[in-house]
């Protein structure tokens, strides 16, 4: 993100990198919440860069959807942790507490909230409004995903450009391929998800240690009311920044801690299905089986990856 902001704007990528990072802390700490979630879903929009940069690329369509529809798989360690990368950083474990802390706090900011387990007959309104909110955003990452996969291995990859060691070179190497107009639209993607990655990652480590240690949590109360909560999402910001201008190389970094995600993941998925098929938990509202049956068969295709990278 540091590289970034100096590849796009010039000047000392440290200066930069520390304006974010108390930008994205103070915004986080103290907007109000209704306003700090509308600043968040305005900043997604700048994940349409990637679509854009395939209407300035050259495409060869029929490989790409056929690779896409009908991918190949070795069995060898490096297939299988990159499979594992792959999953961990689409079903990434933070996600599971942003999400549900952020259901919270929309139930929270409500002038009159109920709860589902102990108000069952709103569930399906609720459950309604969840699912699609849900499906809309996990399409729309997967379609950006997908774009940025076929983006690389049309410019980069198809160019023998494998070396990447940082968002700023990934942008640089398109500029003698496709030309600076690819390079601006793809460092404004990499800008504005930096702006929207740097508060979310952080909002969910907060709520995670919060929620484990039973502090006061939530974006939706004031800094004097949940010190520790406010504390921990400015230390995880800082020690992001202080890692983003480290000489650890920041792309095997986010790979690795997106095979860690994947790892991590598959334990947890198991909890979540287990806990959601329990009416003592759940009350009336306990999983269906078919949302069972996924919830099993994820964590058995990612406990299975794992156990393939670390046995193969």
């Amino acid at each position: 993100m540091a590289a970034m902001t100096k590849l796009l704007f010039g000047g000392p990528e440290h200066l930069y990198a520390l304006g974010l990072a108390i930008f994205c802390a103070s915004a986080e700490i103290w907007l109000a919440y209704k306003r700090y979630v509308q600043l968040l879903k305005w900043l997604t929009t700048s994940l349409l860069a990637y679509v854009g940069l395939l209407f300035v690329v050259q495409i060869p369509w029929r490989e790409a959807l056929l690779g896409a529809f009908v991918p190949t798989l070795s069995l060898d360690r490096t297939s299988l942790t990159t499979l594992i990368a792959v999953l961990g950083t689409t079903i990434s474990p933070y996600l599971f507490f942003w999400q549900a802390a952020e259901e919270a706090e929309d139930e929270l900011a409500d002038s009159n909230p109920q709860p589902l387990r102990e108000h069952p007959g709103d569930a399906r309104r609720e459950m309604r409004r969840t699912s699609i909110d849900t499906w809309s955003g996990m399409t729309f990452s997967n379609v950006v995903a997908l774009c940025i996969v076929v983006g690389a291995a049309a410019t980069l990859h198809a160019h023998g450009v494998t070396d990447i060691t940082s968002a700023a070179d990934a942008a640089a190497a398109l500029r003698p391929i496709v030309g600076p107009f690819a390079q601006v639209v793809f460092s404004a993607g990499i800008f504005g998800t930096g702006l929207l990655a740097v508060p979310t990652l952080a909002g969910s480590a907060a709520y995670a240690v919060g929620e484990a240690l039973n502090w006061t949590v939530g974006l939706s109360r004031r800094a004097i009311e949940a010190r520790a909560f406010y504390a921990t999402i400015a230390g995880a910001t800082l020690i992001g920044t202080a890692l983003s201008l480290s000489p650890l190389d920041p792309v095997k970094a986010l790979f690795w801690s997106a095979v860690i995600n994947g790892v991590v993941a598959a334990p947890l998925i198991v909890a979540m299905t287990v806990m959601g098929s329990l009416h003592s938990v759940m009350g009336s509202l306990v999983l269906p089986f078919w949302l069972r049956a996924l919830g099993w068969l994820s964590a058995m295709v990612m406990g299975a990856a794992t156990v393939g990278m670390v046995v193969v």
